[in-house]
């Protein structure tokens, strides 16, 4: 009996010692399991991680498509100048009005004689050269001098742009206040700070949009000049003794208007200065005669 207890004992302890085993070798195999499987997935991920190199391919992408666009959308003014010699100004002045009527300008300023002829025009921006080189391709037309002038006001603008923005939500916020205002005197106080910033307001869009004129519309001016001018001859002049007699003449009157000029200059001091140096001269030459015969009496015995 007692040999069959420890059989069972000991068989017992035997499943004991497997069960354990298995549990262990099962363990095991799952903690390598899980443990390589983060170590596959960081060798099957891709070098390009977001957030390591395509953010700054693609910052950089932006930053060089702004560039583009501020160089493309640069506010350019430009003004030019043109002197041209014709036969027929009359002509050459038509034929460069109907060139820059047909490129969507106009004119705005005209002074024409017989033989010269100037006028001003306004032509788009983005045809000027244009205009200028179908001018200088008319014919009959000598180009004396061509002037082409060129100034960015981009920061002008955009400057204008953003204090304009600023200056619609002040107005904004004050009529905000207006509205909220109980008592006469706020009112009247907003009143007077709102008719002050829309002021400014209409000021910076006033300015933006003479800025905005002069991009759009370039400004010309051609001088035409004909080619058969005559030439304005200055003959001389030969001396005589009449134009000798007529010369010292002119001289003489010359001299005594200065001299007329300084007497005048000088007769106020005269008068003020010399009146009292008068008056005092006399008074101290009577005075002498005075004294002088009251001296021979008191000397007779």
């Amino acid at each position: 009996m007692g040999r069959q207890v420890g059989v069972a004992g000991f068989a017992v302890t035997a499943l004991a010692v497997l069960a354990l085993a298995g549990c262990s070798s099962t363990m095991s195999s799952s903690g390598s399991a899980d443990s390589g499987q983060p170590a596959g997935q960081l060798a099957n991920a891709p070098v390009d991680q977001p957030g390591v190199a395509p953010p700054k391919l693609e910052a950089a992408g932006e930053g060089q498509q702004a560039g583009t666009s501020a160089q493309q959308n640069r506010q350019l003014v430009r003004t030019a100048t043109m002197d041209l010699r014709a036969a027929d100004v009359t002509g050459v002045l038509r034929d460069v009005k109907g060139l820059v009527l047909a490129e969507g300008g106009y004119s705005a300023q005209e002074k024409s004689q017989l033989d010269h002829a100037t006028v001003t025009l306004h032509v788009p921006g983005d045809k000027l050269e244009a205009v200028l080189e179908s001018i200088g391709g008319l014919g009959g037309v000598e180009v004396n001098q061509r002037e082409l002038r060129t100034e960015d006001v981009t920061e002008q603008v955009v400057d204008i742009e953003v204090r304009i923005a600023n200056q619609r939500a002040s107005v904004e916020r004050v009529r905000g206040l207006l509205d909220r205002a109980s008592s006469t005197s706020e009112i009247t106080q907003i009143e007077a700070e709102l008719t002050k910033r829309q002021s400014e307001l209409e000021s910076l869009q006033r300015r933006y949009e003479t800025l905005k004129g002069q991009v759009a519309m370039s400004t010309l001016t051609v001088t035409i000049t004909s080619q058969g001018a005559p030439v304005p001859v200055v003959e001389e002049e030969k001396a005589g003794f009449l134009d000798a007699l007529a010369g010292g003449w002119g001289a003489l009157v010359t001299a005594f208007g200065w001299l007329m000029v300084v007497v005048g200059a000088v007769l106020p001091f005269a008068v003020v200065l010399g009146v009292p140096t008068w008056v005092y001269l006399w008074w101290r030459r009577r005075r002498k005669s005075e004294v002088v015969p009251a001296a021979t009496g008191s000397g007779t015995p």
